[in-house]
């Protein structure tokens, strides 16, 4: 269904030319030459449309498929009679006409879908009130008419359930995607570009959450900056800083598998752990802290070495807001910057 949604026009082509090939054999067989004649040349015709169809030139596809089944239906009437059934070619490409034309036709211009609706219906109406009751120029055997018109039938029923059916497609793809669409520009909205880790967006509602929760809810944060990241940038370039963030956030995605990681701003980051307790956070960091460490970013055969200062707290129920706790965990590893750097700083001024 994916390959005909996507290759609708050229598809439509092929099965007029097939539905003419088989009427061309009927019509010879039945004895009525002007219509074998017919079906030739609307045989070439699609022909000419498929290679239209190729080069993306639909709109004189559009016309030429309007004019060869009305052209065609009239034809039929005239020399078979309205029993044969080949008026219902015209209801046939009902759907084409409302398919096609809404691909073509946008906003204001989509009057002209309505106007082409209403002249096929106009013409089946006339062939109808014309022709219904005149004698056929020529008179088919019943099996021949049986097949002409269980044919007709048919193509008209194919075409319906064909196009309605492409449509939901179409319609429940685009739906699909469009979801899928937003929720990748959600995520998108919600996650830094460079590091791949939470944004400020992304982070609040996860932290806010979980304190809004069950009041047993036991959790801490750390607040990191990597040391000297100016001097890094100054000496190296912006580029090998950029370099030296994806590295670490890369790091602490790697060694704190599960936890959010949050890129706070700049150089700073905030990682959340979900039931862990302040004596296994700090053991947890400063084994974050020596990785970072003993690690160092490769950037053009440059070996780049970085540290990072941490400053850790556990959730307790004095604190209202997500503000209130990461301003702790921002103190502590100011205290640290203040206090030698590449250290965890946990409780007041205590180094972990």
């Amino acid at each position: 269904m994916h390959f005909l949604a996507h290759n609708s026009f050229l598809f439509t082509v092929v099965i007029m030319c097939l539905v003419h090939a088989t009427l061309l054999v009927i019509t010879f067989f039945a004895g009525v030459p002007p219509l074998a004649l017919a079906n030739v040349v609307s045989v070439i015709v699609y022909l000419f449309c498929i290679i239209l169809c190729r080069s993306g030139h639909i709109m004189p596809v559009y016309v030429s498929i309007l004019m060869e089944v009305a052209c065609y239906s009239a034809l039929a009437v005239y020399y078979i009679g309205w029993k044969s059934g080949s008026a219902n070619f015209l209801i046939s490409i009902v759907p084409i006409i409302i398919y096609f034309g809404c691909y073509l036709f946008k906003a204001r211009k989509r009057w002209i879908i309505v106007a082409v609706l209403a002249l096929d219906f106009l013409m089946y109406a006339l062939l109808y009130i014309g022709l219904k009751d005149m004698a056929p120029i020529f008179e088919i055997n019943d099996v021949a008419n049986t097949s002409m018109m269980i044919f007709a039938s048919f193509v008209m029923f194919f075409s319906v359930v064909f196009y309605i059916s492409i449509f939901i497609y179409a319609d429940e793809h685009t739906r699909i995607t469009l979801e899928q669409e937003n929720k990748q520009l959600s995520a998108e909205a919600q996650e830094d570009a460079l590091t791949r880790t939470l944004n400020r967006r992304g982070f609040t509602p996860v932290i806010t959450e979980l304190m809004k929760g069950d009041a047993s809810n036991h959790f801490c944060i750390a607040f990191f900056d990597i040391d000297n990241f100016k001097r890094i940038n100054d000496t190296y370039g912006h580029d090998c800083g950029d370099e030296v963030l994806r590295h670490v956030s890369a790091l602490a995605r790697k060694e704190m598998n599960g936890c959010e990681i949050c890129r706070w701003g700049g150089e700073e980051f905030i990682i959340l752990m979900r039931d862990y307790d302040m004596a296994v956070a700090k053991q947890k960091m400063e084994y974050l802290r020596k990785c970072v460490e003993t690690t160092p970013t490769v950037f053009f055969n440059n070996h780049i070495p970085a540290t990072i200062t941490i400053g850790l707290e556990e959730y307790a129920e004095k604190y209202n807001d997500p503000d209130e706790l990461i301003k702790v965990a921002d103190e502590r590893m100011y205290y640290g910057k203040q206090h030698g750097k590449n250290i965890v700083i946990s409780e007041g001024g205590n180094a972990a």
